[in-house]
């Protein structure tokens, strides 16, 4: 109803100008009942004219021809056309808009001539047969252009809709083109040199035990973790080159694989859990792991002989890693941020986070990131 309110509102003012003009135009004739039915139906058909163009133009040029006929309304008489004929234009019917304004403006002619034939001026009727003339020359054309005009602008907008389509195609087609270099450039070089890692390192086991010794935890510890490390590479491999959900991805449920990797590296480690285990973003469980991954890594290559605590915390609201150690790290002075660190930090302010990463006061060092969990995604 609200897109034919305007059509309402002109058909109902339209109504009663007509109505009161012929009222109080001294040439005018009396108004009747039947007068009354035709303004009403002209206005009708004008509240209707945008759904129904060509039904609504036939039925306001029969109206106010008829009404024009019988109270001899003047020019007046041609405004419902008028209006009628540019939304006929405007909506693409130009040919039943031209036609009723050629069967209007005859019908006007043919009463003013046959009033002329009754005393009326011959100049008067050339005068309001131009006038005429013109409004429905400008009506025509006035429908067309708008027309046109909306024609343009839906094709505009369109363009700006294929536009923007092809730019997030394009970006997504380099996105895949980046990571499938990436995965090539990580199969080329790593899987390489973790390969060969491992099978020295099975070998020195193999030879080890085959000579009756025990091998040494050092080196089961660089066994296990080439074996680990070829299966994350592996698996980021595979989500590089086909992104999307992976049921073996790293995440904080194997925080507990990464701690009995580091007990085995001779880092003795603590892991603690508190509050209730959610369904974390996808995002989220990959960067804790990773922050929980990177500090174990750091305090078994800078702490020397110390002891690990991990602690995960769960809440409503936000996701709490913290790695700390009681090793021989500096109790005060800055931190000189590593590529380790930096990676860090570039993972938690990404998603929203907040990273620290100090001495601690009684020795050691502690790394502590907080993810927040409301549209963290």
């Amino acid at each position: 109803m609200r897109p034919d309110l305007p059509y309402v509102l002109v058909g109902a003012v339209l109504g009663g100008f007509l109505l009161g003009n012929a009222s109080l135009a001294p040439d005018a004739g009396p108004v009747g009942a039947l007068d009354v039915a035709l303004v009403l139906v002209a206005a009708g058909a004008l509240a209707g004219c945008r759904r129904f163009p060509v039904p609504a133009l036939a039925v306001v040029t029969a109206t106010m021809l008829a009404f024009h006929v019988r109270v001899h309304a003047g020019v007046a008489a041609g405004f419902a056309v008028l209006v009628a004929v540019y939304v006929a234009s405007w909506r693409g019917h130009r040919a039943a808009a031209a036609l009723a304004s050629v069967v209007f403006l005859g019908g006007f002619l043919a009463r003013d001539i046959s009033a002329a034939e009754a005393g009326q001026p011959g100049q008067q009727i050339v005068e309001r047969t131009s006038l005429l003339l013109g409004w429905f020359l400008a009506a025509n054309i006035a429908g067309l252009v708008a027309r046109q005009r909306r024609a343009y602008v839906e094709q505009v907008e369109q363009r700006a809709v294929e536009a923007e389509r092809t730019r997030e195609e394009m970006a997504l087609r380099r996105a895949g083109e980046e990571r499938l270099r990436i995965a090539r450039d990580l199969h080329d070089s790593l899987t390489h040199s973790i390969s060969v890692i491992k099978v020295q390192a099975g070998i020195a086991v193999h030879l080890a035990r085959k000579q009756g010794a025990e091998p040494s935890p050092a080196l089961l510890a660089i066994q296990e973790a080439g074996s680990t490390a070829m299966r994350e590479l592996r698996s980021t491999l595979e989500v590089l080159r086909s992104p999307g959900d992976d049921a073996d991805r790293v995440g904080l449920h194997r925080v507990d694989e990464l701690a009995e990797r580091t007990r085995a590296a001779g880092v003795p480690v603590v892991v603690t859990v508190s509050g209730a285990a959610a369904d974390l973003p996808i995002e989220v469980d990959q960067a804790g792991y990773r922050i929980v991954q990177e500090a174990l890594t750091n305090v078994a290559r800078h702490a020397g002989p110390a002891t690990a605590d991990v602690h995960v915390e769960y809440t409503p609201a936000a996701l709490t890693v913290s790695v700390t150690d009681d090793g021989q790290a500096p109790a005060a002075g800055p931190v000189t941020p590593g590529v380790g660190l930096s990676g860090m930090r570039e993972r938690v302010l990404g998603l929203g986070g907040t990273l620290d990463a100090a001495p601690r006061d009684g020795g050691g060092f502690a790394v502590r990131a907080t993810f927040p969990l409301d549209g963290a995604a």
